[in-house]
């Protein structure tokens, strides 16, 4: 090996470990500073999470819906614990849990705190204060506070626990509105010694948590209260196994109540059967029966292919190959006018309107009015039912449709297709959530959103007049407030059981909306098989025209 050739190794050789050396400390220094500026950190501090409070939820008015209530989580700091064991006792006997298993986290190597409990009531935490435990510490977790208790449940949904134990929202508003709610935790870290105790004169760092942000929904609250009041009575008195009602604003899309039964108590969620959670008005779907036929009629007159004064010749049934379609009582009236196909809610009549629009028209009219669509109300469990292909509809689909059955629907879907009726055609998105205030007072109002307009408002009109004829010379007209013009329509579907329809079995319903002039709101009532009487003209509609004498009442609308 030459002198030159060993130079050049040595050279090499010094380059190469220098590069190395370089890229070791550009790793680390770089690319791993913060991993290991957070590991030495580890060793010197300890980091406590300080929970943000939850965002509250309040009705139109400002009156508790959801607020937050003091609460604690509890802990213990094992270094200052003379005796886990007698520790451990007295605390689990105290909160109701078991002391092998508080024991067992106590007893784990250098913790400097372990957390015990969450949401410990204030009257629990000053008893477990009265016994001066060494070693026993408290922290602020408010834990949410019903003031109505189990008020429109599905509407709010609940507040659980994630796999860390952290508050997370499920279903409703509580789902829906999570990340704004639930705010942004603070956090303490403290110096600690070799021992990893909190050194008392050491430094201290303290971030302040931001609260969540409070909700302002367009929720009425006595609205609310007397919709579920009456709901449940109506449930009772017409033997029906499930009902709902849903209150919206026409004009803005804002949802003034929601109610569905049976429900569940979002403060113990955990006590009830799992599919009670979802929320039905917006999950669930249904066949619409007869509420639908004042869509169907608008569609035609809106495309001038009929007015209210056409005539048709309701003389018996209509004949689709093997189908035969029937009027709901077997009864036909010869020479009827499209506003008397409304009054005597005529499945024949509206084959008729069917026909008039032909297939294109009357598909593009069902999804113009948001059917197969979501209506992306503000809440987390929407669903909506698919319409089928285009090409996939038979005749016979089309002509049942037009009354509806063979279609489903979400409630909120029906409510807000119904509202445009009410408010010259236009097809509002629906919401719950009027303004959010955030942690520094700064207000977002959320505004009404206009989707479309899907018929004209003469159209509107027209419709509403033939409604409110529905109303007065209809099978419900005896249940009907004096005094006052409404317009809506009865419906009643038979269920799909197992590919076929059970004649005994049925979901009643009333659509209205009043006053008819300048409504102040337009309602659904649905109630699924009622024992009492079948159809909605004998139990929704009563019902219907229950809540809408109290609202008229609270509202102090007086008779036209």
């Amino acid at each position: 090996m030459t002198p030159s050739w060993r130079a050049s190794f040595l050279f090499t050789a010094l380059v190469v470990g220098f590069s190395l050396l370089i890229l070791r400390l550009v790793y680390w220094q770089i690319i791993s500073a913060d991993r290991l500026g957070k590991a030495a950190a580890g060793q010197h501090f300890v980091e406590l999470t300080v929970p943000a409070s939850r965002g509250e939820l309040m009705d139109r008015g400002g009156n508790p819906i959801v607020v937050n209530q003091p609460a604690f989580l509890v802990y213990g700091e094992p270094r200052n614990i003379k005796n886990v064991t007698e520790f451990s006792k007295v605390v689990a006997d105290a909160l109701s849990l078991d002391k092998d298993e508080v024991s067992s986290k106590l007893s784990q190597p250098n913790l400097v705190w372990v957390p015990l409990a969450h949401k410990v009531e204030l009257s629990q935490v000053q008893s477990l204060r009265a016994l001066d435990l060494a070693g026993l510490g408290f922290e602020k977790e408010p834990k949410r506070f019903y003031p109505e208790a189990s008020m429109a449940a599905h509407l709010l949904g609940f507040v659980g626990s994630d796999v860390n134990g952290a508050d997370v929202g499920y279903f409703g508003l509580e789902g829906y509105y999570d990340r704004q709610l639930r705010g942004i935790d603070g956090s303490m870290r403290l110096e600690k010694d070799a021992h990893g105790a909190p050194i008392l004169i050491g430094s201290e760092e303290r971030l302040p948590p931001e609260d969540g942000r409070t909700l302002t929904l367009h929720i009425d609250k006595v609205a609310q209260q007397l919709v579920e009041r009456r709901l449940k009575e109506g449930i009772t008195r017409y033997g029906a196994k499930e009902g709902s009602v849903v209150v919206m604003e026409p004009e803005t899309g804002g949802i003034i109540a929601m109610a569905s039964f049976p429900n569940y108590d979002p403060r113990n969620y955990s006590q009830f059967d799992k599919s009670l959670y979802k929320n039905p008005i917006v999950g669930s779907s249904y066949e619409p029966g007869s509420t639908f036929k004042a869509l169907i009629m608008a569609a035609a007159i809106n495309e001038k292919l009929i007015t209210p004064d056409t005539i048709m010749d309701e003389s018996g049934p209509v004949q689709i190959g093997p189908y035969v379609i029937r009027t709901w009582n077997n009864e036909y009236n010869g020479k009827i006018s499209m506003t008397e196909v409304l009054e005597h809610s005529s499945n024949v009549g509206m084959v008729f309107v069917a026909q008039q629009l032909g297939r294109e028209k009357l598909l593009a009219a069902i999804r113009k009015f948001g059917f197969g669509k979501l209506t992306n109300i503000d809440l987390e469990d929407e669903a909506s039912p698919e319409l089928r292909p285009d090409k996939e509809w038979a005749v016979v689909d089309e002509y049942t449709a037009s009354f509806g059955q063979g279609i489903a629907v979400t409630p909120i879907q029906m409510v807000r297709a119904l509202a445009a009726l009410a408010n010259g055609g236009k097809m509002m998105e629906p919401h719950v959530v009027k303004e959010i205030k955030d942690a520094k007072g700064k207000v977002t109002t959320v505004q009404p959103k206009v989707v479309s307009q899907v018929i004209s408002p003469e159209t509107a009109r027209i419709v509403t007049e033939m409604m409110v004829a529905a109303v007065d010379n209809g099978e419900a007209k005896w249940a009907k407030p004096k005094g006052y013009r409404v317009a809506g329509k009865t419906g009643t579907a038979q269920i799909p059981v197992a590919g076929h329809y059970d004649a005994t079995k049925t979901i009643a319903s009333f659509v209205g909306f009043a006053p008819a002039d300048k409504p102040r709101f337009v309602m659904l009532v649905t109630l699924r098989e009622p024992s009492s009487s079948p159809w909605g003209s004998e139990t929704a509609a009563p019902l219907f025209f229950t809540i809408a004498r109290d609202l008229f009442t609270y509202w102090g609308i007086p008779p036209q």
